[in-house]
């Protein structure tokens, strides 16, 4: 995958800080605290507890693309458009009252609401949408390839134009990434914001806020916690219902026991054995996450002659068994398909997905030609993908592969170890997963021939024109139904090519206190902080 925190590589995860001590903002079990007035009567200031594994680095909205930044983002800041609840299908309206893609999918134009202020209380402008769109584009952080090419201009003090120089029917979902978080223009030049490389922001917008979202920073740190609070100036309708929430860097299993007594509302990131021996008056969401795990069969014959052999491709991907692998990731978890998970267009249905035939491995091996092969699995030791390790599912695989006569050799590597294997495309078998930056299936075109993860695998422009041809139409396709049915095509194809096996996608488990309601996963910013009640 890219190296972007969203799919693994930017830089491996901070280590989860162990918070020990009674934290004096945590809230009661009930899901708020209360503290009292001037007068000596009791206010009802609410805080919730999120209790989470750090992936953090940033709080400016156009650096961040770390899992807990997103979460923060969606806080502090909002977007042009966003998504209604877990549904990523369809993009909808938030500081833009309306917005049309032009036939030849070249041009969005989008008319800003004229009643949105931000946390000072001045009004949202044309300006600063065309400034924060540009800082992200130009300031050349992480997040900048979501506006690669897309020009972006005011017309009027209410319409915005974005112009991409060939079809860009993906732009409308990836404008509610949070990365795109619309800042106070003016309060933030005065705090070193530029649109270009030589910003100078970062210090203050992880201090403070300049957007327009329910909450605002209290205070900040990429290793405990971070504090939020509500936006005495929200001008949105549905005012936040908490006062403050805390989140919190704490290791899954001690999420698990602050949860289970009552020192956190919130734990996002338990594991399916985990959420199972969870008991008490709590409530359990589960639901596929949109990581996909994958294996990848480098095509690069010097790298190995073996796993460029199409028949051992074929082999591998009818000797795993995928109903073992759904056993070890827990209940809630899918098996996937395609290389696009299920809630997002394009995804393929579930019939669709490879069986395991023994028998029909083994054929396949016999005409590869290879004699008893010997091959080599890397993948992340210490990285956990929804509180699944790799370490369970590459030993089940080597299990697997080995009933039908290949023989697997593990080699699991620290992460910035393995990840340099897997970025230059050494890696005879990988073990990866890959989410979504935006959800949006031209996202995934990144696994065809000469793309990027595509060369990761060894595989190289111009290695199977057909499938090339079925992605470069995918991406112009204009459409929701035409855009379903292409990425379906490019999909079914790129099974057929056996480079890349999709396993499963594990299952996202968050878990709440009885009084939190309005929860609901997203695959981009994980929770919505704004619609818990």
């Amino acid at each position: 995958m890219a190296i972007r925190s969203r799919r693994p590589g930017a830089k491996a995860a901070l280590l989860p800080v162990l918070l020990t001590g009674a934290l004096a903002l945590a809230a009661c079990s009930s899901g708020g605290s209360s503290t009292t007035s001037q007068n000596g009567g009791t206010a009802a200031a609410k805080t919730l507890v999120i209790d989470t594994s750090f992936d953090l680095k940033t709080a400016d909205p156009g650096r961040t693309y770390e899992p807990t930044g997103l979460i923060i983002g969606k806080a502090a800041y909002e977007t042009l458009l966003t998504f209604e609840g877990s549904d990523v299908t369809k993009p909808v309206p938030a500081l833009a009252e309306s917005f049309e893609l032009s036939a030849d999918g070249k041009v969005l134009t989008l008319k800003l609401r004229q009643d949105a202020t931000f946390a000072d209380g001045s009004p949202v402008t044309a300006d600063d949408v065309v400034f924060s769109l540009n800082r992200v584009r130009d300031m050349k952080g992480t997040p900048s390839f979501l506006l690669d090419g897309v020009e972006v201009a005011k017309s009027g003090t209410e319409t915005i134009t974005l112009t991409s120089k060939s079809a860009n029917p993906a732009l409308p979902y990836i404008l509610p990434n949070p990365a795109l978080g619309i800042l106070n223009s003016k309060l933030a030049k005065e705090h070193g914001a530029t649109a270009d490389t030589g910003d100078k922001a970062e210090q203050y917008l992880n201090s403070a806020s300049a957007g327009s979202g329910p909450y605002t920073i209290e205070s900040f740190n990429v290793s405990s916690q971070v504090v939020l609070k509500a936006n005495a100036k929200y001008w949105g309708a549905t005012k936040p219902v908490y006062d403050k929430v805390v989140l919190r860097n704490v290791e899954a299993a001690t999420q698990k026991l602050n949860i289970s007594r009552g020192d956190s509302q919130v734990a996002l990131n338990l594991s399916g054995d985990q959420v199972a021996g969870i008991t008490g008056d709590l409530q359990i969401k589960k639901t596929p996450a949109a990581n996909v795990i994958f294996l990848l069969a480098n095509q690069n014959p010097s790298v190995s002659k073996i796993t460029s052999n199409p028949k051992f491709a074929e082999a591998v991907r009818k000797g795993v068994d995928y109903a073992g692998l759904l056993e070890l990731a827990g209940e809630g978890s899918v098996q996937a398909p395609g290389i696009i998970p299920s809630m997002l267009l394009g995804s393929l249905p579930p019939d669709q997905a490879a069986q395991r035939d023994v028998e029909g491995a083994k054929a396949a091996l016999k005409e590869s030609g290879v004699a008893n092969p010997t091959v080599k699995l890397e993948y992340p030791s210490e990285l956990t993908v929804n509180g699944l390790s790799f370490q369970p599912l590459a030993e089940r695989i080597q299990a697997n592969l080995k009933e039908v006569g290949i023989t697997v050799e593990l080699a699991p590597a620290p992460i910035t170890t393995a990840l340099d294997n897997y970025r230059n495309g050494k890696e005879e078998l990988g073990l990866w997963y890959w989410g979504p930056d935006y959800p949006d299936p031209s996202d995934y075109l990144a696994f065809l021939p000469g793309k990027l993860v595509g060369l990761r695998a060894g595989w190289k422009a111009g290695a199977d024109k057909e499938l090339e041809a079925a992605g470069a139409k995918a991406a112009t396709t204009i459409g929701d139904e035409a855009r379903k049915q292409a990425y379906i095509d490019v999909q079914t194809k790129l099974n057929e090519a056996g480079t890349f096996i999709p396993l499963i996608q594990p299952s996202q488990n968050i878990v709440t206190a009885k009084s939190v309601t309005g929860l609901e996963f997203h695959p981009v910013w994980t929770v919505d902080v704004a619609d818990l009640k």
